[in-house]
């Protein structure tokens, strides 16, 4: 099944790095956080990934050109360097497409550039390019296959760090509520979609609002709720929250290392 990433935006929220990478190639340990979310759908079996490129795509485009499988594998070194003999591959399986899809263009503008890629399909998924979770995917995709929604999203809890305020017309604060510990869920990503959602898209329109909101009305959206680990690297804090998760040896994300180290 083909994976759509939407890799274009500015990362203006995280211009620490922004300015002179785009977001998706911002590192967790030795690899980016794409190559994170890449190795978490190849393990579940989706390996054909279709990258709708914009901001810095091209830093994305020489990663991958010129991709070094020894940061993340281990290997022996023989002949006074000569010869490096991998004990496991990282990407020998994947297929990756890289799209050009325009500096500004929105995700609803990008998921169009990439149609004639994934129209044909039965179903395919796609993701924003900047969230991690151990989401179990097969199940969630066979309650899509069993529904007859045309798209669905992963539903989770805010981060700990949102907060709602309530105050009185004289601004005096009568309470601070956790979004976190509320009735609240947010759109997580981890989108599957049926290539009918072309027929719900308009020129120029955001994907999670026009779109969405026709399939609200034609009863076609569905939420899949997940309670587990999910989280994106918005700002300089998440990173930094990342790097804390590495340092400790908590990456729960990285699913694929429960099956031995691949």
């Amino acid at each position: 099944m083909k994976v759509v990433l939407f890799c274009g935006g500015l990362g203006t929220r995280l211009r620490e790095f922004s300015e002179t990478i785009p977001k998706p190639m911002v590192d967790i340990g030795p690899r980016p956080i794409i190559w994170h979310l890449m190795k978490y759908y190849a393990h579940a079996g989706h390996r054909d990934f279709v990258l709708c490129l914009g901001y810095r795509g091209t830093a994305i485009k020489d990663y991958f050109l010129h991709y070094n499988e020894c940061l993340s594998n281990d290997f022996t070194l023989r002949n006074g360097g000569k010869q490096v003999d991998l004990v496991s591959r990282d990407i020998e399986d994947w297929t990756i497409h890289f799209a050009d899809t325009g500096l500004k263009s929105n995700i609803g503008q990008r998921l169009g550039a990439v149609r004639h890629l994934v129209e044909h399909e039965e179903m395919f998924l796609a993701n924003y390019a900047d969230g991690l979770s151990d989401l179990p995917l097969e199940p969630y995709i066979e309650e899509f296959r069993r529904s007859n929604a045309v798209a669905a999203f992963v539903a989770v809890r805010p981060s700990l760090s949102l907060s709602g305020v309530s105050f009185e017309s004289d601004g005096t604060v009568t309470g601070i509520t956790y979004l976190n510990d509320s009735n609240v869920w947010i759109n997580g990503g981890f989108f599957v979609l049926r290539p009918e959602i072309f027929e719900f898209m308009r020129p120029g329109e955001e994907l999670v609002e026009e779109p969405f909101g026709r399939l609200i009305e034609a009863r076609r959206l569905k939420a899949y709720r997940y309670e587990g680990f999910w989280s994106a690297m918005d700002t300089f804090k998440d990173k930094k929250s990342f790097d804390d998760m590495i340092e400790r040896g908590y990456t729960p994300w990285r699913v694929w290392d429960k099956a031995g180290r691949s």
